[in-house]
């Protein structure tokens, strides 16, 4: 089992560094699920098939990850409070390369 470090912050701006497991196929909206740094149903609505953008997020280290897909990119020229690092938390999958992740929850819409 090989594990990784990611820290998240919160909607009310409290950072939590959690492990993550990269053995599970988990992505980061099942990690804040899981770890429950959102209230119950305001994240991952769609279930993560990058449909409701409950779980976008703004990536905040330089960690390089996999171009976003044209599913994701069209749920995020809807979403709201869309930034520059903005990413949906389904469509980014724990590996060992992320370890160190840092990540902050956007605003419910």
């Amino acid at each position: 089992m090989s594990d990784i470090t990611i820290h998240i912050t919160d909607r009310e701006g409290t950072t939590h560094t959690v492990e993550a497991p990269t053995d599970m196929n988990m992505n980061l909206m099942e990690i804040v699920r899981s770890y429950e740094l959102a209230p119950e149903g305001t994240i991952g609505v769609c279930g993560g098939m990058a449909m409701c953008a409950s779980c976008q997020c703004y990536v905040e280290s330089d960690h390089e990850l996999p171009e976003i897909s044209d599913d994701e990119d069209a749920m995020l020229a809807e979403a709201f409070y869309v930034e520059d690092n903005s990413r949906l938390g389904c469509q980014i999958h724990m590996h060992p390369a992320l370890d160190g992740l840092k990540v902050r929850l956007a605003p419910e819409s």
